[in-house]
């Protein structure tokens, strides 16, 4: 019995340190493929399921403009905003696109070699797209002619899962299921750090900077690294057998890196301990007939707030934890 109420006294200790949102907004009902937050949290990019690609400004409440990767129909299941809020990019299996922020029009669309896996988007508008035959692309479009720049990356031998880019386009961060994690440069596709995992990667992250860089694989492992010397920063401190990311971002100046899972989970970590700060759960909608949600995205709302969207389709906002 003493054992008992100690289970129930620690789980409600445990709930009462998880912040609860400040404010949920319902976003779309409809099914969703992807969502990606800009770095300040005012816009978000939604891959919906029969409406398109739709932009939308959350601090207006207003949809901007609403895209179709493909013709009369949306098949785009990875989408990403630049950090400066100016490009807009949506992958396919079979394609890219690349949409301007600040007017809505098309700034091109290319077929892919490979199977798309994983798609991000540069302050410059250049693209990174990781494909399941093991390459990455890095297309850099040109203003002056139709055909842009083009480097192949060929550093890995199985799908490339995840992929990250500087603000300025410059370094790319790839993971693959050969169990690497590579930094390269994108113009030259020269390798700058490789970093060998016992597992598949699942998951890498930049800072705008690209000084620091996340992987995590697919059991518990989840390291920040040194860009700069290739030296381990931190591992954040995981006490369980697994636990998979499908959002990850540094933020507040490169103190804090923000996580979701595909499980509802949102976690704040302190970068150089690896420390975990503040975690809480997103909501389920009434009616979903799916109890689990995945956290599409995570970022700073402002220094105080932390804003969520995840395939519920809610917007949520949360509360910075002192530390």
């Amino acid at each position: 019995m003493k054992s008992f109420f100690s289970i129930v006294f620690c789980t409600l200790a445990i709930s009462a340190c998880q912040p609860d949102a400040l404010d949920t907004q319902a976003l779309i009902t409809e099914p969703s493929y992807d969502a990606s937050l800009s770095q300040s949290g005012q816009l978000v990019l939604v891959s919906t399921a029969n409406s398109g690609i739709q932009l939308w400004d959350l601090d207006t409440g207003r949809q901007k403009y609403t895209w179709l990767h493909s013709g009369s129909d949306n098949d785009a299941f990875d989408v990403a905003i630049s950090s400066n809020q100016m490009f807009a990019a949506s992958l396919s299996r079979k394609s890219v696109a690349l949409w301007s922020i600040s007017n809505g029009s098309s700034l091109g669309w290319w077929s892919l070699p490979s199977t798309g896996q994983s798609v991000a988007v540069s302050d410059s508008g250049s693209l990174l797209i990781g494909l399941t035959d093991g390459s990455v692309m890095s297309l850099m479009p040109s203003a002056a002619t139709k055909t842009p720049s083009l480097i192949k990356f060929l550093g890995h031998s199985e799908k490339v899962n995840s992929v990250a880019l500087s603000a300025d386009g410059k370094l790319a961060l790839t993971g693959s299921n050969d169990m690497q994690a590579i930094l390269w440069h994108t113009t030259s596709g020269q390798p700058i750090h490789r970093w060998q995992f016992d597992n598949r990667v699942i998951k890498v992250s930049l800072n705008e900077s690209g000084s620091l860089s996340f992987i995590g694989d697919s059991t518990k492992i989840a390291k920040i690294m040194d860009s700069l010397t290739g030296e381990q920063i931190s591992q954040l401190n995981i006490n369980r057998r697994k636990m998979n990311f499908s959002a990850a971002r540094f933020s507040n100046h490169d103190t804090l890196l923000l996580t979701g899972t595909p499980a509802r989970e949102v976690r704040v970590w302190d970068i150089k301990t690896g420390r975990s700060l503040a975690s809480w759960q997103v909501q389920r909608t009434k009616h979903a007939q799916i109890k689990g949600a995945v956290v599409y995205s995570v970022a700073n709302l402002d220094s105080n707030q932390i804003r969520t969207i995840s395939s519920n389709g809610l917007v949520e906002t949360w509360p910075v934890p002192v530390h």
